[in-house]
């Protein structure tokens, strides 16, 4: 569908003036963020850097008690560097994207042994550490050291998009729209600015319906003036999500101990704990076979219904088979015994499971 335009509004072109219309609502209108300085404070790097790896791909409210978890029990970047990795991915167990806490972890211990626990303040060096990209070393920059530097996440591409009426779709226009946010990124307070526009795109320029009347840069925005702000930024289609199938197998000891198995430290849910299953394949795998993939010689039955979890690139549909094995130290394990661990189901709260294996455990467990 092509873009139509509504109405013709005088235009005020974007520069030094929104940038002090902006900052001056900023001022006002400021979201109370727990990673977030107080007025005329300093931010604290290891804060900013903590809250921006879990605001990747995850949202505000999903992320403020994961934060707060973390600063509680690793209140330094030198006591999260001498953490345990389980323990961390355990902590972040839920937030996804398992990669970031691995990262997250080796970056604390890059920061102490390479740095002696204090941040590099320019975005290059910060480049340079484990999990930290562009926009985080930019956001890093800018917030907890006051760098001219000009992170772009998805808020700030749909302010700048309509600010400036782009109308090249998105993926492809993330340089442009870089670009141009770069044009008004100040000298002088670029982290607040750079946090104004994360607000604006968070509260008011939403992705839909946005509140026009109440945004400060409203005369400056070329969308709004030509009616065009709901349709932008415009998208490319996306391809349609796949759906893989496998079989999980729920191993409860007599004694109450679960079995869990680590996956491997590479690809998706990397270093995570699992409950057992075959591959994820494109279609079902027959039972008979499937059970060649089970980790322990037993009695198998299955669980009524199945667990759906939705990955980012893939749809996962798992049916789960349940065994009951005695307290057997010579019970046989038919692969990956070194990988495989015994856990008290009251432990299981604080394992390192991700989301879709605990789906896996409660649907398991609720038959008894």
């Amino acid at each position: 569908m092509g873009i139509v335009a509504r109405r013709q509004l005088p235009l005020r072109p974007a520069g030094p003036d929104t940038v002090a219309a902006l900052l001056d609502w900023y001022d006002r209108e400021r979201r109370d963020l727990p990673w977030r300085a107080k007025k005329r404070k300093k931010s604290d790097p290891y804060g900013v850097w903590l809250s921006e790896i879990m605001l990747q791909q995850t949202t505000v409210k999903a992320v403020i008690p994961y934060y707060l978890r973390f600063m509680e029990r690793w209140p330094t970047v030198a006591d999260l560097a001498a953490a345990q990795p389980d323990d961390v991915l355990a902590a972040w167990a839920g937030l996804g994207y398992y990669s970031r806490a691995r990262n997250l972890h080796k970056c604390a211990q890059t920061i102490v042994r390479e740095f002696g626990g204090r941040f590099p303040d320019t975005e290059d060096s910060l480049l340079a550490l484990p999990g930290v990209g562009p926009y985080t070393a930019a956001a890093i920059a800018a917030i907890a050291f006051g760098m001219p530097a000009t992170p772009v996440d998805g808020n700030i591409e749909r302010v700048v998009s309509r600010l400036f009426a782009v109308r090249h779709p998105l993926p492809a226009a993330k340089k442009e729209l870089r670009n141009l946010a770069a044009t008004l990124t100040p000298p002088r307070r670029a982290g607040d600015f750079a946090q104004a526009m994360m607000d604006l795109g968070a509260t008011i320029c939403t992705p839909k319906r946005p509140s026009c009347l109440m945004c400060p840069l409203q005369g400056d925005c070329a969308a709004h003036a030509a009616g065009i702000e709901a349709q932008l930024p415009l998208k490319a289609g996306k391809a349609p999500r796949p759906d893989r199938y496998g079989i999980a197998f729920l191993v409860l000891r007599e004694d109450g101990h679960v079995l869990l198995r680590r996956r491997p430290e590479a690809g998706l849910l990397g270093g995570m704990l699992e409950v057992p299953s075959t591959e994820w394949l494109d279609d079902w795998v027959p039972m008979e076979p499937a059970c060649g993939a089970a980790p322990v010689r037993a009695d198998w039955w299955p669980v009524p219904g199945t667990v759906v979890h939705v990955f980012t690139h893939f749809r996962l549909e798992l049916q789960v088979l349940r065994a009951i094995v005695p307290i057997d130290s010579t019970l046989t394990f038919w692969a990956d015994p070194e990988r495989c661990r015994w856990v008290p189901r009251r432990d299981l709260e604080n394992a390192a499971l991700p989301s879709v294996m605990r789906k896996v455990i409660a649907h398991a467990l609720k038959v008894q």
